[in-house]
């Protein structure tokens, strides 16, 4: 706690970081995030996120490339069920455009 009469400027923003950090773990509750692969195209990324009504966010990961730093990928951000079912039509688009055809 601070004192009033020891207060300096600026210390009547300071926060505490567990309320922060818990309003923000409760505001994600239930929340799930798909990351996607750089590459795919924003047609399908755009369909996916109208059918399932989804968000289209960013996030740091960690990839695996050269010189090992993290990126900012898109990810689509919703309810499990919703990004379940994104996932599935993600794949079947991928799957049905870049099939091997004899």
């Amino acid at each position: 706690m601070i004192d009033k009469e020891n207060k300096y400027i600026g210390d009547e923003f300071v926060e505490d970081a567990g309320d922060v950090v818990d309003e923000r773990e409760k505001a994600l509750a239930g929340i799930y995030d798909l990351v996607l692969p750089p590459g795919l195209p924003h047609k399908i990324i755009m369909e996916a996120v109208d059918k399932f009504n989804l968000e289209v966010t960013t996030r740091k990961c960690a990839i695996k490339t050269i010189d090992l730093e993290s990126d900012n990928l898109l990810v689509l951000r919703g309810e499990l069920e919703a990004v379940n079912s994104a996932h599935d039509y993600i794949y079947q688009k991928l799957s049905e455009k870049y099939s091997y055809r004899k």
